[in-house]
């Protein structure tokens, strides 16, 4: 419901967004309102939406390589203690992403990096429950034989690991690629803490400082609306595009 009625609100005017009940139908503008959200205030927008873009796409395609790297070593090798650093990983994932943006912040401060791509790129790389996720997709996809047999043939590691291991991993990189994607897609709190210039923003905190100024611009609703409802699409389109991996990396081990 709320996302029929972001789709209807997205195609009324300013004046039909109040006049009209929320599920009824008003003089189609969504063309028109797509051109303002581009447009105003010189493009800033489009420039958000491609922040968040960058943001995402790099950001999640480094820590899925980062987390499956680290769940194959989970998997793969011994060395000294192994599982009590696993445990730690998963005492990661019970600490809420909110409690450390203030530590972070410190970290970027001291290091020199808030306010620019980094202070925003490199906590993303850090997934706990990406690398317990590896794991799992780790010991139900490479079978230690296949390793030893690799080994046997002369694989070195990196080799085995590039070429033999993470082709059947390909499945759980894209299943912790989408989550990931999601989560830093929507890390609002994350943004609002690390930046301050509006060129760096992602589409989410842009959205949000239009919303704060609504009551003395009216004229930014149907931008807001219509904005939000553009901040979905590569959402959709990224599970869209590859649900295909994701639902078959979602049953790994299943039957095992």
């Amino acid at each position: 419901m709320p996302l029929a009625w972001l789709v209807l609100a997205a195609t009324k005017n300013r004046r039909d967004l109040f006049a009209t009940g929320p599920y009824a139908l008003g003089d189609f503008s969504l063309l028109t309102n797509l051109g303002e959200v581009f447009t105003y205030d010189d493009g800033i927008f489009g420039r958000w939406l491609a922040n968040s873009l960058l943001y995402t796409v790099v950001g999640s395609t480094l820590s899925a390589l980062v987390s499956v790297a680290c769940g194959y070593a989970f998997h793969a090798y011994e060395f000294r203690h192994k599982e009590k650093l696993f445990g730690a990983v998963l005492a990661g994932i019970l600490v809420p992403a909110t409690v450390l943006q203030l530590p972070l912040y410190l970290m970027a401060s001291a290091a020199g990096a808030v306010n620019t791509y980094w202070a925003y790129l490199v906590p993303a790389l850090v997934n706990p429950f990406g690398v317990y996720l590896a794991r799992v997709f780790a010991e139900g996809y490479v079978p230690d034989e296949v390793l030893a047999a690799a080994r046997v043939d002369g694989a070195g590691e990196l080799r085995l690991f590039a070429h033999v291991s993470f082709p059947m991993l390909w499945p759980g990189f894209v299943t912790i690629f989408l989550f990931t994607f999601t989560a830093i897609w929507n890390n609002f709190y994350g943004a609002l803490t690390m930046l301050n210039d509006e060129r760096l923003y992602p589409v989410s905190l842009g959205l949000f400082m239009w919303n704060r100024s609504v009551y003395q611009q009216p004229e930014l609703y149907p931008l807001v609306i219509t904005g939000s409802l553009v901040a979905v699409v590569p959402l959709v389109l990224a599970f869209l595009g590859l649900q295909r991996f994701w639902r078959s990396g979602l049953t790994a081990g299943a039957v095992k």
